[in-house]
């Protein structure tokens, strides 16, 4: 596969954060590029868009961070996004990744109808991020912060890519979809399936999420937040837990599209890096009580992987999505991830 940087001439603007009074002025990009890549499903190389954000101190070493299949390029707010990006805890000025001391690399992730392909692949994403390193003249990312689907990107990444990468962390993604979790996608595309059939498409995004949200959570957090009773409400009996799906439901169908979905859906379950190839010094992150990416894929991946690598086991009631709501226990472990690779 051939990947080729499309220079553009773009402006780089300066973006501050503020910390009590204090302000500190940092290197920042929130824009697109043109890149060109053959995608691994469509015929010939193509120009492909990428919409990145590039943030903190000038001259500071680069770390790419790349969350789940709906989060974006916003890791932290910036001075032309102020909203709080989605691992603000995690990134920003004295936080585990401190932008005083990295910059932070992230991109939108690639649709199929980005790519003008039939699917898109984990190492279509991975060449994207390679040839946007080029695009921005950077000869080479200190690390590599995955979680889930970025998790896999960053194993395609590190296979594909080994001499751009100094070390991966991988959160709570491995190697391959667990077939269960990839039964469970399934269901999830073919309700969005039949929304578009037959034109309830938003009704059905909603519920392909509902359904997806009792997967990524752990029991014991069911357990404790909807035991209570069921309540008579408009001619039926609703339960506890409904009034958090519908509400999560509506919120995701408020920003994503229902093609985009089924494309990154999909992509998870195309997934499949064989670990050996995998030679950048690794950690990996999973979560004891993970039902989408268990704990013993990830043992089989520490042991498979081609270079040396350690496994760090989180304990949480909330599940796969202990990458988003465990920043006090991440926080230890990425620090150390900066200082090997930066010396922060």
């Amino acid at each position: 596969m051939t990947l080729q940087a499309v220079p553009t001439a773009e402006p780089t603007a300066s973006c501050s954060e503020a910390v009590g009074v204090e302000r500190h002025d940092f290197h920042c990009q929130r824009q697109v590029r043109r890149i060109r890549l053959t995608p691994r499903y469509a015929e010939g190389a193509r120009e492909v868009s990428v919409r990145y954000l590039w943030t903190g101190a000038p001259g500071a070493p680069t770390v790419i961070v790349q969350g789940g299949i709906s989060a974006d390029r916003d890791v932290c707010s910036s001075e032309t996004h102020p909203d709080e990006g989605w691992w603000q805890a995690l990134v920003g000025v004295d936080r585990a990744l401190d932008l005083r001391r990295c910059r932070v690399l992230a991109i939108d992730w690639l649709g199929a109808s980005d790519l003008g392909a039939s699917a898109v692949s984990t190492a279509d994403q991975a060449d994207a991020l390679a040839a946007l390193l080029d695009a921005l003249q950077i000869g080479r990312a200190e690390a590599y912060i995955g979680a889930s689907y970025g998790a896999m990107v960053g194993l395609a990444f590190a296979a594909r890519h080994a001499h751009r990468l100094g070390r991966l962390v991988a959160l709570a993604g491995a190697h391959r979809p667990h077939p269960l979790a990839t039964a469970q996608r399934s269901v999830q595309r073919e309700i969005v399936r039949f929304g578009l059939r037959t034109g309830e498409v938003d009704q059905a995004l909603a519920l392909a999420r509902q359904l997806a949200l009792t997967t990524y959570r752990g029991s014991e957090e069911f357990a404790a937040r909807f035991a209570g009773e069921a309540r008579f409400a408009d001619g039926r009996f609703r339960l506890p837990v409904e009034d958090w799906l519908e509400h999560n439901g509506k919120r995701f169908v408020e920003r994503f599209d229902a093609q985009r979905y089924l494309s990154l859906s999909e992509s998870i379950d195309l997934h499949d890096v064989d670990p050996s190839t995998v030679r950048v010094p690794t950690t990996l992150i999973g979560f004891a009580s993970d039902r989408l990416v268990p704990l013993a894929d990830l043992c089989a991946l520490q042991r498979a992987l081609g270079a040396p690598a350690t496994l760090e086991v989180i304990q949480t009631v909330y599940g796969h999505d202990g990458f988003l709501k465990e920043p006090a226990q991440l926080a230890p472990l990425l620090r150390d991830t900066l200082q090997a690779c930066c010396g922060a």
